[in-house]
Protein backbone atom coordinates (compact mmCIF):
# COMPACT_ATOMS: atom_id res chain seq x y z
CA UNK A 1 0.00 0.00 0.00
CA UNK A 2 1.03 3.50 -1.07
CA UNK A 3 0.64 6.71 0.05
CA UNK A 4 -0.40 7.60 -3.07
CA UNK A 5 -3.22 5.72 -2.92
CA UNK A 6 -4.64 5.61 0.85
CA UNK A 7 -7.54 7.38 2.27
CA UNK A 8 -8.50 7.84 5.62
CA UNK A 9 -12.10 7.90 6.89
CA UNK A 10 -13.12 8.47 10.57
CA UNK A 11 -16.54 8.91 11.70
CA UNK A 12 -17.98 9.62 14.88
CA UNK A 13 -22.23 9.35 15.38
CA UNK A 14 -25.36 7.83 17.67
CA UNK A 15 -25.02 4.28 16.85
CA UNK A 16 -27.21 2.30 15.35
CA UNK A 17 -27.67 -1.20 12.94
CA UNK A 18 -26.40 -0.74 9.93
CA UNK A 19 -23.34 1.78 9.71
CA UNK A 20 -20.88 -0.50 8.72
CA UNK A 21 -23.09 -2.26 6.24
CA UNK A 22 -24.19 1.23 4.80
CA UNK A 23 -20.41 2.45 4.98
CA UNK A 24 -18.60 -1.16 3.40
CA UNK A 25 -20.93 -0.84 0.39
CA UNK A 26 -21.11 3.00 -0.70
CA UNK A 27 -17.01 2.32 -0.68
CA UNK A 28 -17.46 -0.98 -2.56
CA UNK A 29 -20.05 0.07 -4.75
CA UNK A 30 -17.62 2.97 -6.09
CA UNK A 31 -14.75 0.86 -6.38
CA UNK A 32 -12.81 1.51 -3.35
CA UNK A 33 -10.90 -1.63 -1.66
CA UNK A 34 -11.27 -1.35 1.97
CA UNK A 35 -7.45 -2.48 3.48
CA UNK A 36 -8.37 -1.28 7.81
CA UNK A 37 -11.46 -1.34 9.71
CA UNK A 38 -11.66 -0.06 13.36
CA UNK A 39 -14.61 0.19 15.25
CA UNK A 40 -16.00 1.25 19.05
CA UNK A 41 -19.16 1.96 20.53
CA UNK A 42 -19.54 3.47 24.16
CA UNK A 43 -22.42 1.28 24.97
CA UNK A 44 -24.60 -1.78 22.70
CA UNK A 45 -27.83 0.65 23.29
CA UNK A 46 -27.75 3.88 22.26
CA UNK A 47 -24.20 4.38 22.60
CA UNK A 48 -21.70 6.49 20.58
CA UNK A 49 -20.15 5.46 17.52
CA UNK A 50 -16.54 5.26 16.44
CA UNK A 51 -14.79 4.26 13.06
CA UNK A 52 -11.51 4.44 11.67
CA UNK A 53 -11.40 2.86 8.03
CA UNK A 54 -8.61 3.02 5.20
CA UNK A 55 -8.93 2.73 2.03
CA UNK A 56 -7.03 1.96 -1.47
CA UNK A 57 -7.97 4.72 -4.40
CA UNK A 58 -6.85 3.64 -7.30
CA UNK A 59 -9.84 2.38 -9.06
CA UNK A 60 -12.26 4.66 -7.53
CA UNK A 61 -14.85 5.36 -10.41
CA UNK A 62 -15.65 9.12 -9.41
CA UNK A 63 -13.33 11.97 -8.23
CA UNK A 64 -11.89 12.94 -4.31
CA UNK A 65 -14.52 15.62 -4.24
CA UNK A 66 -17.23 13.82 -6.09
CA UNK A 67 -16.93 11.11 -3.63
CA UNK A 68 -16.98 13.54 -0.77
CA UNK A 69 -20.13 14.96 -2.04
CA UNK A 70 -21.89 11.70 -2.18
CA UNK A 71 -20.95 9.77 0.89
CA UNK A 72 -22.31 13.27 3.02
CA UNK A 73 -25.61 12.71 1.16
CA UNK A 74 -25.90 8.89 0.62
CA UNK A 75 -24.32 7.61 4.27
CA UNK A 76 -23.61 10.97 6.58
CA UNK A 77 -26.62 12.08 6.21
CA UNK A 78 -28.63 9.09 7.32
CA UNK A 79 -27.10 8.53 10.45
CA UNK A 80 -25.96 12.44 11.38
CA UNK A 81 -22.53 11.51 10.92
CA UNK A 82 -19.33 14.29 12.31
CA UNK A 83 -17.10 12.68 9.89
CA UNK A 84 -14.11 13.30 7.40
CA UNK A 85 -11.52 11.92 4.32
CA UNK A 86 -8.24 12.36 4.50
CA UNK A 87 -5.96 10.96 2.16
CA UNK A 88 -1.71 10.36 3.14
CA UNK A 89 -0.77 11.44 -0.10
CA UNK A 90 -1.39 14.87 1.49
CA UNK A 91 0.86 15.53 4.16
CA UNK A 92 0.49 16.96 7.30
CA UNK A 93 2.01 19.94 8.22
CA UNK A 94 4.10 20.14 11.40
CA UNK A 95 5.60 22.92 13.75
CA UNK A 96 7.26 21.89 16.73
CA UNK A 97 7.81 24.38 20.06
CA UNK A 98 10.16 23.26 21.86
CA UNK A 99 12.42 24.82 25.14
CA UNK A 100 16.10 23.82 26.15
CA UNK A 101 15.43 20.03 26.67
CA UNK A 102 16.80 17.98 23.50
CA UNK A 103 14.88 14.33 24.11
CA UNK A 104 11.57 14.73 22.75
CA UNK A 105 12.18 16.94 19.69
CA UNK A 106 15.40 14.60 18.86
CA UNK A 107 13.44 11.58 18.98
CA UNK A 108 10.63 12.91 16.57
CA UNK A 109 13.12 14.42 14.02
CA UNK A 110 14.70 11.07 14.04
CA UNK A 111 12.05 9.42 13.33
CA UNK A 112 10.77 11.83 10.83
CA UNK A 113 14.49 12.14 8.94
CA UNK A 114 13.75 7.99 8.64
CA UNK A 115 10.67 8.44 7.59
CA UNK A 116 8.85 7.11 10.09
CA UNK A 117 6.73 9.94 11.26
CA UNK A 118 5.24 11.64 7.85
CA UNK A 119 4.85 14.90 7.88
CA UNK A 120 6.19 17.93 6.30
CA UNK A 121 7.96 19.79 9.16
CA UNK A 122 8.15 23.61 8.54
CA UNK A 123 10.10 25.44 11.44
CA UNK A 124 11.30 24.38 14.87
CA UNK A 125 10.45 27.34 16.83
CA UNK A 126 11.88 28.17 20.64
CA UNK A 127 12.33 30.13 23.25
CA UNK A 128 15.88 29.73 23.21
CA UNK A 129 19.15 29.35 20.85
CA UNK A 130 20.64 26.09 22.71
CA UNK A 131 19.41 23.65 19.86
CA UNK A 132 19.53 25.76 17.09
CA UNK A 133 22.60 23.61 15.87
CA UNK A 134 20.88 20.63 16.05
CA UNK A 135 18.08 21.10 14.27
CA UNK A 136 19.15 22.96 11.60
CA UNK A 137 21.84 19.72 10.89
CA UNK A 138 17.81 17.99 10.03
CA UNK A 139 17.94 21.21 7.46
CA UNK A 140 14.66 22.43 9.26
CA UNK A 141 14.00 26.26 10.29
CA UNK A 142 14.98 27.67 13.79
CA UNK A 143 13.30 30.56 14.81
CA UNK A 144 14.30 31.92 18.16
CA UNK A 145 11.19 33.80 20.25
CA UNK A 146 12.15 34.73 23.75
CA UNK A 147 9.59 34.94 25.96
CA UNK A 148 9.66 36.96 29.41
CA UNK A 149 6.49 37.70 31.71
CA UNK A 150 6.71 41.11 30.30
CA UNK A 151 6.51 39.95 26.10
CA UNK A 152 4.45 36.54 26.51
CA UNK A 153 1.56 38.05 24.53
CA UNK A 154 3.34 39.52 22.29
CA UNK A 155 5.80 36.54 21.86
CA UNK A 156 2.82 34.50 20.80
CA UNK A 157 1.52 36.86 18.48
CA UNK A 158 4.48 36.18 16.57
CA UNK A 159 4.70 32.80 16.82
CA UNK A 160 1.10 32.91 15.36
CA UNK A 161 2.34 35.16 12.33
CA UNK A 162 5.11 32.78 11.54
CA UNK A 163 2.51 29.92 11.59
CA UNK A 164 0.18 31.69 10.00
CA UNK A 165 -2.51 29.57 10.07
CA UNK A 166 -0.69 27.23 7.78
CA UNK A 167 0.12 24.16 9.92
CA UNK A 168 -2.34 20.83 10.95
CA UNK A 169 -0.69 20.62 13.90
CA UNK A 170 1.93 21.91 16.51
CA UNK A 171 4.13 19.60 18.63
CA UNK A 172 4.85 20.85 22.16
CA UNK A 173 8.52 18.76 22.94
CA UNK A 174 8.99 20.06 26.28
CA UNK A 175 7.89 23.93 25.59
CA UNK A 176 8.41 24.97 28.73
CA UNK A 177 5.67 27.63 28.43
CA UNK A 178 1.99 27.79 28.97
CA UNK A 179 0.11 28.92 26.24
CA UNK A 180 -2.65 31.43 26.56
CA UNK A 181 -6.43 30.21 25.83
CA UNK A 182 -5.93 32.95 22.81
CA UNK A 183 -2.82 31.20 22.03
CA UNK A 184 -4.81 27.61 21.99
CA UNK A 185 -8.07 28.80 20.35
CA UNK A 186 -6.54 29.43 17.05
CA UNK A 187 -5.50 25.33 16.95
CA UNK A 188 -8.27 23.77 18.85
CA UNK A 189 -7.11 19.91 18.83
CA UNK A 190 -4.27 20.78 17.17
CA UNK A 191 -1.73 20.99 19.81
CA UNK A 192 0.29 18.08 21.03
CA UNK A 193 1.52 18.42 24.58
CA UNK A 194 4.06 16.41 26.54
CA UNK A 195 3.80 16.25 30.04
CA UNK A 196 6.53 14.65 32.55
CA UNK A 197 3.99 13.16 34.79
CA UNK A 198 1.27 10.47 34.64
CA UNK A 199 -1.77 12.59 34.77
CA UNK A 200 -3.73 13.72 36.22
CA UNK A 201 -0.88 13.06 39.05
CA UNK A 202 1.23 16.19 39.91
CA UNK A 203 -0.39 18.90 36.93
CA UNK A 204 2.03 22.03 36.54
CA UNK A 205 5.20 22.48 37.21
CA UNK A 206 8.17 20.45 38.94
CA UNK A 207 6.45 16.96 38.76
CA UNK A 208 9.17 14.53 39.06
CA UNK A 209 10.08 17.28 42.18
CA UNK A 210 6.29 16.34 43.82
CA UNK A 211 6.47 12.57 42.40
CA UNK A 212 9.44 12.24 44.79
CA UNK A 213 8.00 13.97 47.85
CA UNK A 214 5.84 11.65 48.08
CA UNK A 215 7.37 8.12 47.27
CA UNK A 216 6.00 7.14 44.24
CA UNK A 217 6.86 3.49 43.18
CA UNK A 218 5.88 4.87 39.14
CA UNK A 219 6.31 7.47 37.04
CA UNK A 220 5.09 8.40 33.92
CA UNK A 221 4.57 10.61 30.91
CA UNK A 222 1.10 11.81 29.38
CA UNK A 223 0.92 12.91 25.70
CA UNK A 224 -1.94 14.99 25.64
CA UNK A 225 -4.00 17.45 23.72
CA UNK A 226 -3.77 21.28 24.82
CA UNK A 227 -6.96 23.17 26.41
CA UNK A 228 -7.56 26.23 27.82
CA UNK A 229 -7.28 24.34 31.33
CA UNK A 230 -3.69 23.60 32.15
CA UNK A 231 -2.66 19.50 31.71
CA UNK A 232 -6.72 18.91 31.09
CA UNK A 233 -6.51 18.11 27.54
CA UNK A 234 -7.98 15.06 25.94
CA UNK A 235 -5.15 12.52 26.74
CA UNK A 236 -3.57 10.51 23.68
CA UNK A 237 -0.53 8.55 25.56
CA UNK A 238 0.45 7.25 28.94
CA UNK A 239 3.45 5.15 29.91
CA UNK A 240 4.74 4.45 33.04
CA UNK A 241 8.25 2.36 34.46
CA UNK A 242 9.10 1.56 38.21
CA UNK A 243 11.08 3.24 40.29
CA UNK A 244 12.10 2.84 43.88
CA UNK A 245 13.42 4.78 47.11
CA UNK A 246 16.50 4.45 46.18
CA UNK A 247 16.18 6.87 43.06
CA UNK A 248 17.76 10.41 43.19
CA UNK A 249 15.86 12.86 41.90
CA UNK A 250 18.33 13.33 38.67
CA UNK A 251 17.66 9.12 38.21
CA UNK A 252 13.53 9.89 37.99
CA UNK A 253 14.57 12.73 35.47
CA UNK A 254 16.97 10.47 33.54
CA UNK A 255 14.41 7.68 33.70
CA UNK A 256 11.32 10.08 32.69
CA UNK A 257 12.92 11.22 29.80
CA UNK A 258 13.00 7.97 28.24
CA UNK A 259 9.21 7.61 27.88
CA UNK A 260 8.33 10.95 27.69
CA UNK A 261 9.88 11.04 24.22
CA UNK A 262 8.47 7.69 23.49
CA UNK A 263 5.20 8.64 24.04
CA UNK A 264 5.41 12.24 22.45
CA UNK A 265 6.40 10.31 19.23
CA UNK A 266 3.58 7.77 19.08
CA UNK A 267 0.74 10.27 20.15
CA UNK A 268 2.29 12.45 17.03
CA UNK A 269 2.58 9.85 14.95
CA UNK A 270 -1.08 8.70 15.68
CA UNK A 271 -2.46 12.20 15.07
CA UNK A 272 -0.85 12.56 11.87
CA UNK A 273 -1.98 9.10 11.03
CA UNK A 274 -6.16 10.15 11.51
CA UNK A 275 -6.14 7.31 14.35
CA UNK A 276 -7.64 9.64 16.92
CA UNK A 277 -11.45 10.49 17.31
CA UNK A 278 -11.97 13.11 20.27
CA UNK A 279 -15.16 12.67 22.34
CA UNK A 280 -16.04 15.42 25.10
CA UNK A 281 -12.48 15.12 26.91
CA UNK A 282 -11.29 11.83 25.96
CA UNK A 283 -9.82 10.21 22.89
CA UNK A 284 -10.76 6.98 21.06
CA UNK A 285 -7.63 5.76 19.71
CA UNK A 286 -6.98 2.93 17.06
CA UNK A 287 -3.52 1.84 16.76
Amino acid sequence: MSDETTARLLIKCSDCPGIVASVSNFFYNHGANITCLDQHSTDPEDGVFFMRLEFQTPNIDISRSVLEKTFAEAVAKRYNMDWKISYASSKKKMAILVSKYDHALLEILWLWSRKAIDADVTMVISNHDHLKTAVENFAIPYVTIPVNKENKLDAEQEILKLLDNKVDVIVLARYMQILTGQFVSHYPNKIINIHHSFLPAFVGANPYRQAAEKGVKIIGATAHYVTSKLDMGPIIEQDVIRVSHRNTMAELKELGRDIERNVLARAVKWHLEDRIIINDNKTIVFN
